[in-house]
């Protein structure tokens, strides 16, 4: 059920003190408030385990959104977002405490909307709290943060825990990427331009390459990381995320349920990575000591907190393989990392070459066009096609010639909001487009989980070295030259 996007909502955060919500929860609904968008009944429940009052919470947070908001506090918006927001002190452990919250709920006629900002293992505490007070209404939702478990048997678990409590439409599965302006532009250059919609298939295209790479080391969450590592971290959800959306069928309109139902037919079809050929198509790595932007940097066992003897994964490269009619033949290479020499994020659609050379005289070879994607940051969309040098000669001499076109310029910038303002506004509405179902979770994860038992029980470990402020191992270029394929240059 859908609702109108000013109608009043109780935002109930759990993890009021974390740092999700310092860096991303509060700065996000301050813009929302600032952009009008929030009714002038909605709250903001802030709850944790501290002995604050409202007043207490209110100075605290206005100081770290001064931090991460990018831009000035105004007075007259901060005295209308801050008289939305209490704080509670709440012990998810404790059934008492989800008496007195309910309390405070029921005095107001608001769609209640519960945000899960907590480690994984208080999820259980939470859900039973909201279930055995009877929090849990029809009308009430939950969002859930990633990761959602580390393999599909602690997602199923989780599922299994929360399904007991709110329903599939109540549920609300968060991957901050879905909100990019970026990644939502995907649907519209893929089904709103006939240029693209008839060529985007195994006929026209030769291979596609994703890339998110990271400047960052593990910023002092060595705890989290080295238990997860960089494939479940990212691959399972953003860029696994990032191939369904490239490579779906059209739905037959941009429904929720539309949209998930053609993204998990995707994942479905993804080519097993096993122990037989997990050497051929993947490819793992952990960064040494090195520089980025000029300064030097330890390597990932030398990080804060390191066990020296750690074989987890900071870097990975593989290439998938689709068992689906449209994408037959066509290898589609996904590579992320920490510690890379420069951040960013892009697709690139290779095209198929001609099958005769008209300028072979003065071209051995033609080179392929390009449809270059870039994400973040500055996203942007180039098309790489060949032209004739201008030349007094005879000869075809052919370059490339590049098509650049910026997706966010001045004038549609200041209506660009971040993936959280998004998100947290579509949960207020009841949509769940852009939000992951429980079948592509466990879809993503029962692929994922070969993966990680093949590198598990292999008998030569396949962990490379590679230096900090680099591309990675070198076998991650050598994992595209099997099909004659380079990685497309950062520029």
């Amino acid at each position: 059920m859908t609702t109108e996007k000013n109608q009043a909502c109780d935002l109930v955060i759990f993890g009021a003190k974390g740092d999700l919500t310092k860096r991303k929860l509060l700065p996000a609904l301050y813009k929302l408030e600032k952009l009008r968008k929030l009714h002038k009944s909605t709250r903001i429940i802030a709850t944790g385990r501290a002995n604050w009052n409202t007043e207490d919470y209110i100075k605290i947070i206005k100081k770290s959104i001064k931090t991460f908001l990018k831009e000035d506090i105004q007075d007259h918006i901060w005295t209308q977002f801050s008289s939305r927001i209490f704080f509670h002190n709440i012990n998810v452990y404790e059934i008492l405490h989800f008496k007195k919250l309910k309390k405070i709920l029921v005095k107001q006629n608001n769609i209640i909307i519960y945000y899960c900002a907590t480690p994984p293992e208080t999820l259980n505490a939470i859900f039973l709290g909201l279930g055995s007070t009877h929090l849990n209404f029809p009308s009430s939702r939950i969002i859930l943060e990633k990761p959602l478990g580390v393999s599909l048997k602690t997602s199923q678990i989780i599922n299994n825990q929360i399904s007991k409590y709110f329903s599939e439409k109540q549920i609300f599965r968060i991957d901050h990427y879905l909100g990019k302006e970026s990644i939502l532009n995907l649907f519209s250059l893929r089904f709103a331009n006939s240029l693209l919609f008839h060529t985007w298939n195994n006929t026209i295209i030769d291979h596609i390459q994703i890339t998110v790479s990271e400047e960052v080391g593990i910023e002092d969450r060595w705890n989290y990381f080295d238990k997860i590592g960089q494939t479940r971290d990212m691959v399972q959800n953003h860029l696994l995320q990032l191939l369904t959306i490239i490579t779906m069928d059209q739905p037959k309109n941009i429904q929720s349920e539309n949209i998930r139902n053609e993204k998990v037919k995707i994942l479905r079809s993804l080519n097993p990575i096993n122990l037989d050929n997990i050497n051929q198509f993947t490819v793992r790595g952990q960064y040494s000591s090195g520089v980025i932007r000029e300064k030097k940097v330890p390597s990932y066992l030398k990080e804060n907190g390191a066990n020296k003897y750690s074989q987890t994964e900071t870097f990975v490269a593989m290439q998938i393989n689709l068992n689906h009619e449209k994408w037959l033949g066509v290898p589609f290479y996904l590579r992320t990392g920490k510690r890379l020499a420069h951040k960013y994020s892009e697709i690139v659609i290779v095209f198929k070459k001609n099958p005769i050379n008209l300028f072979i005289d003065s071209n051995i070879e033609l080179l392929s066009n390009k449809l270059i994607i870039r994400l973040e940051p500055n996203p942007n969309i180039q098309y790489d096609i060949l032209n004739k040098t201008p030349s007094l000669q005879n000869k075809y001499k052919l370059e490339i010639l590049t098509l650049k076109s910026n997706n966010i310029n001045q004038e549609n910038s200041k209506n660009l909001i971040d993936a959280y303002e998004r998100l947290l506004l579509e949960s207020m509405r009841g949509i769940q487009a852009l939000f992951v179902s429980r079948d592509e979770v466990e879809e993503s994860w029962k692929w994922i989980d070969s993966i990680l038992d093949g590198w598990k029980n292999i008998k030569n470990d396949n962990l490379q070295l590679y230096k900090a402020g680099s591309w990675g191992p070198k076998n991650a270029n050598i994992l595209l030259s099997y099909n004659n394929h380079t990685w497309h240059k950062f520029q």
